[in-house]
């Protein structure tokens, strides 16, 4: 075997990973299987990607053609068929006139693109004074210096520093008032006076965007209460202020729909994406722009003038557009979306059913996402990591950040599977 030491391991505790190692070999359908050859039921579909379940034939298939065809095209003034096939589906399956699609390798790079779209749409209209961004505590915008500017994540700050300047942070809405409710909750809409407050302090004028996760979710799964988002789609549209919605976590069928735009009958000016796009099996991201605010950007160069001095090496990779396009077309055709519609409240009831259990403090959920926090030890994050090991040794794969618990089961997964991971839940949590 390798020196696992060699690895230096994305947000795992390194040293405590060594001790106890948790390494996964295999994956198929709703599975896992460990190196020791357990077979876990897999209740965060890998990490928000495999909305699918794992290993599915077509999806390779369409790769393998793919590669043999053409494996790497140079993205920067070439261009090849898959790009524009697949920018094309995602057009059609956006809100309203969000139709210009720039593809990314990640969640990251997606936020970082829409925050540099912002700034430039706004200096495209005369306006360069407009550089400030507001997000939100709590809020999670992937790991790149934009993204953890914007993400009201503490241990960034302190780990990182303060990153890019005039960025203002609103207050978050997982509120005492509305513990143990689920969906959308009748208080905190209010909150979203934040951003308001935040124009008559500093001026609309020097706000760009204002940026929110739908449902934040690597913090927490934190579910906006009724009329918040609404709130901030008036404020943007007052004050001329762009709105990104993240929905790297809740793109593609989460919440029952598309898009949580489309859930929760808002629509942003912005939409990024990336991880179900290609089911985890090639990494991709994207990022969706309104007709208007693409043409404002382009229509500002001269003719024959790079308009946006932006884009990776790996922009609109060949395998990463094959593996979306035969994604999207599994969405389609099995009626993949609204499969999880109909799941979605049995999913819902059975975790909430967890309440009486005296090790959790709290469960929110939406669609086919739920987060549940855990009754925190002497230090933050330490009930989390041990009830990860343990829910590991009981066949289960979930993700855990701090304190809490978060599901994100596959889009395909069936009532049968929903029971199993509650059951594994609370024979876990309630032998603490």
């Amino acid at each position: 075997m390798s020196d696992p030491r060699h690895f230096w391991m994305p947000f795992t505790p390194n040293r405590s990973f060594a001790k106890q190692p948790q390494v996964l070999v295999r994956a198929e359908g709703m599975h896992y299987w460990s190196d020791d050859g357990n077979k876990l039921l897999d209740a965060c579909s890998g990490l928000f990607c495999c909305a699918l379940g794992h290993g599915r034939p077509e999806i390779l298939e369409a790769i393998a053609e793919q590669y043999q065809r053409l494996d790497f095209s140079p993205p920067f003034r070439y261009a090849q068929p898959a790009a524009f096939e697949l920018a094309d589906v995602l057009a059609h399956m956006m809100p309203s006139r969000l139709d210009r699609i720039f593809f990314t390798n990640s969640g990251s790079e997606s936020v970082d693109t829409a925050l540099k779209i912002a700034r430039l749409y706004h200096n495209a209209a005369g306006e360069k004074q407009r550089h400030r961004f507001v997000s939100r505590d709590r809020g999670y915008h992937g790991v790149n210096f934009g993204g953890v500017s914007v993400a009201g994540m503490e241990k960034n700050r302190e780990n990182f520093g303060p990153g890019i300047p005039g960025v203002l942070h609103k207050r978050h809405t997982a509120i005492e008032t509305n513990r143990l409710t689920p969906g959308q909750a009748e208080n905190g809409a209010d909150l979203a006076d934040d951003l308001q407050e935040f124009v008559d302090t500093h001026g609309a004028d020097t706000i760009a965007a204002c940026i929110v996760e739908p449902i934040a979710g690597s913090t927490g799964i934190l579910v906006p209460p009724k009329g918040y988002l609404e709130r901030l789609r008036e404020i943007c549209d007052e004050h001329g202020i762009l709105l990104i919605f993240d929905e790297v976590i809740t793109g593609f069928g989460r919440t029952g729909k598309a898009f949580a735009a489309e859930t929760f009958g808002v629509v942003p000016d912005i939409i990024t994406v990336a991880k179900a796009l290609t089911n985890g099996a090639v990494p991709m991201g994207a990022v969706a722009v309104r007709r208007d605010i693409h043409e404002r950007i382009t229509s500002s160069a001269p003719d024959g003038a790079i308009e946006f001095f932006h884009g990776y090496t790996y922009s609109a990779h060949p395998l990463a557009c094959a593996a979306g396009l035969a994604t999207q077309r599994i969405f389609r055709e099995e009626g993949v979306f609204e499969r999880a519609a109909q799941l979605a409240p049995y999913f819902q009831e059975r975790i909430f059913e967890l309440q009486d259990l005296s090790a959790i403090k709290d469960i929110r959920g939406y669609g086919l996402l739920a987060g549940i926090d855990l009754a925190p030890g002497d230090r933050a994050g330490d009930t989390g990591t041990a009830v990860l090991k343990r829910l590991f040794a009981n066949n289960l794969v979930v993700r855990v950040t701090n304190d809490t618990i978060i599901l994100a089961p596959a889009l395909v997964a069936e009532r049968e599977h929903i029971d199993r991971i509650c059951d594994i839940l609370r024979t876990t949590l309630a032998s603490r």
